[in-house]
């Protein structure tokens, strides 16, 4: 006989709980369960086969509500019975109990993955129900002006197809009900307040030293602004870069590598189990970073099989699509991978994963001093090749600064910048009216809604910074 496997499970004799197995079979994708033969896959046979044979049919009907095949074979004078189970379309349900067949085991369903599991059998996914009572002057300016923005800038849509009113645009991603009423997609994605309606679906970022929190911010508003907010909000004012200076050249190497957890951060956001309602998690140590948020954990997924490559599975798909048409995200399962190879490029040991049924944590560690300084070494050579001249004569290090957070969060506020930056609104006007009149930056748009353009996009005025596309 063939091994047991995730559609092929063995049991040497009939109990009636063996209902929830031929449960997880129905909820999955179907399977085939043999009573008689042992775990080996040996024939040993079982008592009673023709009226087990003529009883089981009757079982799975009355319990579950299904019809499985049922047939009664012998091999050398040993009976056994097989039963055939077909996935259902419809969730299947063992005396109020709901399990699947994940893997090689059967798992019963419960919290957030039970209600993720009712929504997919019913062809909705929770991001998709709707919201009710929700006016378009609820939504937030910025967000639509950072999705039009971004999702043209890295060529997700053509200009031509945002150049829409944002009624239009929610319709085009999908992100209304078919009674017209927005989804919680749309709700999150660019609400001016989504707490209001969906508590806990914020960010909260502290500095720790040891169990004590030293600091703390809280990132609000729609899911694109706390995208864009986020991982500025962590590097510059979260993280301590390491200064080095090549002549007049100066250099940041950080304890963690940009594009790794910009990507962590962005995940965390698309992937999150909003109606578990708390708040995704960021704590920061000296030497670690970690970033946890609930989340709907398939029941056979380990860390090692997440390290592995694997097909990208979207909790949430309304919002997943409308951050990769941002172009904050991949859809191709790619993530985990692209984080991996930017710590070991960055010489940071590669993160840990830690799942458990309704969350997932990724700790980033710092790279070792030996290593950090060949790193160090190594960009400050790259930055040498590439600093333009009319930089490094007049720009100061605030304004360097500035500009970095600009190459980030283009749509980035005078008040976020004086106070990642530690300085007074006053001297931030300032500088941005210095890096203006030395035509390093324009203002596109008004003062609200507007965004900021840097002018040289191709000097470098930070390392690890370099490269922030996907």
């Amino acid at each position: 006989m063939n091994q047991e496997s995730q559609n092929i499970e063995y049991k040497e004799s009939w109990r009636d709980e063996y209902l929830k197995w031929v449960c997880g079979f129905a909820n999955a994708h179907g399977g085939t369960l043999y009573i008689g033969i042992d775990d080996d896959g040996n024939v040993v046979g079982v008592e009673h086969a023709k009226r087990l044979s003529e009883d089981i049919p009757n079982k799975i009907r009355d319990v579950l509500g299904i019809v499985a095949e049922v047939n009664l074979l012998s091999k050398e004078a040993n009976e056994y019975i097989e039963i055939r189970i077909e996935p259902s379309s419809f969730p299947i349900s063992y005396k109020g109990e709901y399990h699947i067949r994940s893997g090689g085991t059967k798992q019963q369903l419960k919290g957030n993955a039970l209600t993720q599991f009712l929504l997919r059998k019913t062809g909705l996914s929770w991001d998709a129900t709707e919201v009710n009572n929700v006016e378009l002057t609820d939504l937030s300016p910025v967000a639509f002006d950072i999705f039009r923005t971004q999702s043209v800038r890295r060529k997700r849509m053509d200009k031509a197809d945002v150049d829409i009113s944002d009624r239009e645009l929610l319709e085009k991603l999908h992100l209304f009900t078919e009674d017209g009423n927005l989804t919680k997609a749309g709700y999150l994605l660019f609400a001016r307040d989504p707490e209001k309606r969906i508590i806990g679906s914020n960010i909260k970022v502290g500095y720790f030293e040891g169990p004590d929190i030293i600091y703390q911010d809280e990132i609000g508003g729609s899911l694109l602004e706390q995208a864009q907010n986020c991982v500025d909000l962590i590097f510059t004012k979260y993280l301590k870069a390491k200064i080095t200076y090549d002549g007049v050249h100066r250099v940041e190497t950080f304890p963690f590598p940009y594009v790794a957890v910009r990507k962590a951060v962005y995940n965390s956001i698309a992937h999150r189990a909003y109606n578990y309602m708390n708040s995704t998690q960021i704590r920061v140590y000296e030497d670690k970073l970690i970033i946890s948020n609930d989340a709907s954990v398939m029941c056979d997924w380990t860390a090692e099989k997440l390290m592995e490559s694997h097909k990208s599975i979207k909790y949430n798909p309304l919002i997943a699509n409308t951050l990769f048409k941002a172009g904050f995200i991949e859809i191709w399962g790619r993530g985990i991978e692209k984080i991996c190879n930017s710590c070991i490029e960055n010489g940071n040991p590669l993160p840990k994963f830690e799942l458990s049924e309704n969350d997932v944590t990724i700790v980033f560690e710092k790279a070792a001093e030996e290593t950090t300084s060949k790193v160090t070494e190594k960009v400050t050579e790259k930055v040498t090749e590439k600093v333009t001249e009319k930089v490094t004569e007049k720009i100061t290090n605030n304004q360097v600064l500035i500009i970095n957070a600009i190459l980030r969060n283009p749509f980035v506020t005078i008040t976020t910048l004086a106070d990642n930056l530690g300085i007074s609104e006053r001297k931030t006007k300032e500088n941005l009216k210095k890096l203006k009149d030395k035509g390093l930056l324009i203002r596109v748009g008004p003062d609200r809604g507007g965004h900021w353009e840097v002018v040289d996009k191709q000097t470098e005025y930070s390392t690890n910074l370099l490269n922030n596309n996907n």
